[in-house]
Order: structure tokens, then C-alpha cells, then sequence
């Protein structure tokens, strides 16, 4: 299991490509946030748009960064795809909020983010991403809880900060993994 975990973080590049489209989204968020919209209901839909675009911009990324999208031979590749796909319940949360909790739904939607980096960091053998399935929903609640409707674009900016903090430190571990291999 370990060769199988090793391999994989290896040939995915530990799902950088991932991390990275996850950054281009939150600039979308951003930019629904900063523009001049009335109705949080349609800020929120529009956020939800820009989720949507996740898989095809993290296969591009997967492409320019030479890693592998999905090695479909190695047995842990649909554990991760496990681990991916049930963040798709807890959205479900991020729907109830939509209407029943409108400002707070983008912090939800970063802790549902932050909270499912959690088992890549068992299958990726990452201290990014133990350490950030940690501080992300911790930091979404703190920040997002008390912020106004009107500011929630800080909680976006927030997220593309940290998002490229932990592109580079998996970046740094991908660089160290490949020195010891």
C-alpha cells in the first residue's frame, strides 16, 4: 500500500493541478463578490457557477504540469476519486445556505473545501494537506462568520491567498519527493 500511496503522489504531482483550478475559482468568487450585483441570492448562484468548471481547468492544469489526471492503474487512484466525490454531499449544505443563510454561504462553501483536503493528506502522505484541511475551515468560520454580506469578497481574496500558500508547499514537497525517489 505504501508503493501504491508513494506512486500515486508522484504521478498526480500529490493533485496539484487540483489546488491550482481551485485557485482560479475563488478568483471567480472574487469577481462575483467585487461587482456590482444587488441580490445576494444571485451573488450566490453566480458562485456556484464558477464551481463548476472545476474538472476541465484541473485537467488542463494536470496537462501543463506533466501529472497525471488520473492514473487509472494504480488501485488507490479510485480512493481518491472516493474522497473527491463526496465532498459533492456536503454541497448539499452550501445549497441549504443559499436560501436559508445567504451571507454565509461562501464561508461554507470554503470550509466544505478545507474539510475534504483531509483524507488526501493519509494518500498523499502531505503535511499540506493535513495542515490545510485544518486551518481552512477554521479560518472560513472565523473570518466569514463575522464578516457583512458586503465584504464577503475579503473571504474570497482570503481563500486565493492560502490556496497559492499551499500550491507552493505542495510544490516543495513534490520537489523533495522527487529528490528522494
Amino acid at each position: 500500500m505504501e508503493k501504491a500511496r508513494r506512486d500515486l503522489a508522484l504521478r498526480t504531482k500529490r493533485g496539484l493541478h487540483f489546488i491550482m483550478a481551485s485557485i482560479v475559482i475563488w478568483i471567480g468568487i472574487l469577481i462575483v463578490w467585487l461587482v456590482p450585483v444587488e441580490n445576494i441570492l444571485t451573488r450566490n448562484l453566480l458562485t456556484f457557477f464558477c464551481t463548476a468548471p472545476l474538472m476541465p481547468l484541473a485537467y488542463a492544469i494536470s496537462r501543463v504540469l506533466k501529472a497525471e489526471f488520473s492514473p487509472k492503474d494504480n488501485p488507490l487512484n479510485n480512493l481518491g476519486i472516493l474522497f473527491s466525490v463526496n465532498q459533492f454531499l456536503y454541497i448539499l449544505i452550501a445549497m441549504w445556505a443559499y436560501a436559508a443563510a445567504p451571507a454565509n454561504m461562501v464561508m461554507i462553501l470554503a470550509m466544505i473545501f478545507g474539510a475534504h483536503l483531509l483524507p488526501f493528506g493519509w494518500l498523499y502522505q502531505s503535511g499540506a494537506y493535513y495542515t490545510m484541511s485544518i486551518i481552512v475551515p477554521l479560518a472560513a468560520l472565523i473570518i466569514g462568520y463575522n464578516l457583512p454580506e458586503e465584504r464577503v469578497f475579503i473571504l474570497a481574496g482570503i481563500m486565493i491567498v492560502v490556496e497559492l500558500i499551499f500550491s507552493l508547499w505542495l510544490g516543495m514537497e513534490i520537489r523533495k519527493q522527487g529528490e528522494a525517489d
